[in-house]
């Protein structure tokens, strides 16, 4: 790129710099590279009408700037949402090694600018004349990418979604599936399938609703499942949202489960592949909204998934997946409530079912009922946690048969059918469901017993007890201490 085009895009990005009241606004780059690149689009009618943008930095900072916002102006939001870095390198005209780091900087500008237009009320799309639309969500994996492909495979116009719930310096960004890093690498894998994406921005509702309950519960010693939450209460419901306002009439994930209707309506189903089942952790999400899901991996094995990636050469199809929680990706638990929760030392006794003390303990927060390694007593037989007890900061061990309960008291109970429906109990996400009876009509009830058909042991309080007919999801509540 010659000096004198350099110089024109320098004069043009100080004569366009103002942005309109109701433009949403990315910037990216700063200190760490000298570079800065911020971009405001202002959204009509599903179009970006107009916009504006500034660079600091190098020239060709300057030049990615002006050249996105050519790219993007006059454009569909759904267009805006596919330009990629290697779009802004060919309007800039070639760029060098060292200044395709510009066009990167444009690029995420751009799409945090349209992130703000998505996690705002602005509709941004109306319906397709004719065919379907599909939101996917897409967490930059193997299991999410597979699901975009088979509903673009089916005939679907295909957008992509990636939400963007935690950023910790302490965590690895890596490992997690909605980190800024994870925004990043689902973007590019999204791009390059040709499918448009978009950033969904919940961080601030993840870390109150999901975070948030997580520490309050250990710090009153249960075991909470933020997960369970997650999906019922937030991230779910917020990318139907965003469908309503692209104009999509659904949302598939990457889940290994499966919607029925019983004749009285949606439920949540086992998935084939009894492995990778998700029912669990998909329990709470309410029959209008599963109305609304599609979730391609139904059917399929994890190994077949991976094939059909393979297949179609995308990069993810041997990807490790993360087996930690997403905001404690590389972190420890306990570093985790202590530097969130304020959960750090408190020693305290160990004791037996008789209150004799075996030995000493860090603090309640540590433990899980049902825990058998870390418990920091050696000898005789294997001891397992059988309570914490928040208040005395005391924790009770015992043998395994000192867990075994064939009872379960249950809060926050919630059955979508009357509960002679209920055959099973899930009571851990990678347990098998065990026979169970409840009897409760239909409906909420602040407390249920679940009278079990065989002893369950670590059954832990704040877990989630997922209630079955069969394969069917028919209602769930929170294990009680």
């Amino acid at each position: 790129m010659d000096a004198a085009l350099l110089a024109q895009y320098a004069s043009d990005a100080s004569r366009r710099a103002p942005a309109p009241e109701s433009a949403f606004t990315g910037a990216a780059g700063g200190a760490p590279c000298g570079d800065l690149v911020r971009l405001s689009v202002a959204v009509e009618d599903g179009r970006i009408a107009e916009v504006t943008f500034d660079a600091e930095g190098c020239a060709a900072a300057t030049a990615a700037a002006a050249s996105v916002a050519e790219v993007a102006e006059g454009e569909s939001v759904l267009d805006a949402a596919a330009v990629g870095a290697e779009d802004v390198a060919v309007a800039v005209g070639g760029l060098s090694p060292q200044g395709r780091h510009a066009a990167d900087l444009a690029a995420d500008a751009l799409h945090r600018a349209l992130s703000e237009a998505a996690s705002s009320s602005e509709r941004l799309a109306e319906p397709p004349s004719s065919g379907e639309r599909v939101l996917v969500a897409m967490s930059g994996g193997v299991d999410s990418a597979v699901a975009a492909l088979l509903e673009r495979e089916r005939g679907a116009e295909v957008v992509a979604v990636t939400l963007k719930l935690w950023a910790d310096q302490h965590s690895d960004g890596a490992k997690s599936c909605c980190s800024p890093e994870a925004v990043l690498g689902a973007r590019s894998l999204a791009h390059r399938m040709g499918i448009p994406h978009l950033t969904l921005d919940l961080e601030e509702l993840f870390r109150a609703r999901v975070v948030g309950e997580f520490i309050s519960g250990y710090a009153a010693g249960r075991t909470p499942n933020p997960c369970v939450v997650c999906n019922g209460d937030v991230r779910i419901d917020a990318m139907l949202q965003l469908a309503d306002r692209l104009g999509a009439s659904t949302l598939a994930t990457g889940h290994y489960a499966r919607v029925v209707d019983d004749a009285d309506g949606p439920l949540l189903a086992a998935a084939s592949d009894e492995a990778k089942d998700q029912t669990y952790m998909l329990s709470g999400v309410r029959p209008q909204t599963l109305a609304r899901l599609r979730f391609p991996l139904a059917d399929l094995t994890k190994p077949r998934v991976r094939e059909i990636a393979a297949g179609a050469g995308l990069p993810v199809a041997s990807k490790v997946e993360s087996q930690d929680l997403c905001f404690l990706a590389g972190e420890g638990k306990r570093t985790f409530l202590r530097r969130h929760g304020g959960l750090g030392e408190r020693p305290g006794q160990i004791v037996d079912v008789a209150g004799n003390v075996l030995g000493n303990h860090g603090g309640f927060h540590n433990f899980t009922v049902g825990q058998r390694r870390g418990i920091g007593i050696g000898g005789g037989d294997p001891l397992y946690v059988l309570e914490t007890d928040a208040r005395s900061n005391r924790v009770v061990v015992g043998d395994r048969e000192d867990l075994a309960r064939r009872r379960v008291r249950v809060r926050d109970a919630l059955l979508r059918r009357p509960g002679d429906r209920v055959d099973r109990v899930k009571l851990r996400y990678r347990s098998r469901p065990i026979d169970c009876e409840v009897t409760a009509p239909a409906g909420r009830h602040p407390e249920l017993w679940l009278e079990l058909g065989e002893p369950a042991y670590g059954v832990a309080p704040g877990q989630t007890a997922c209630l079955m007919d069969g394969d069917m999801v028919v209602g769930h509540a929170t294990i009680a201490a």
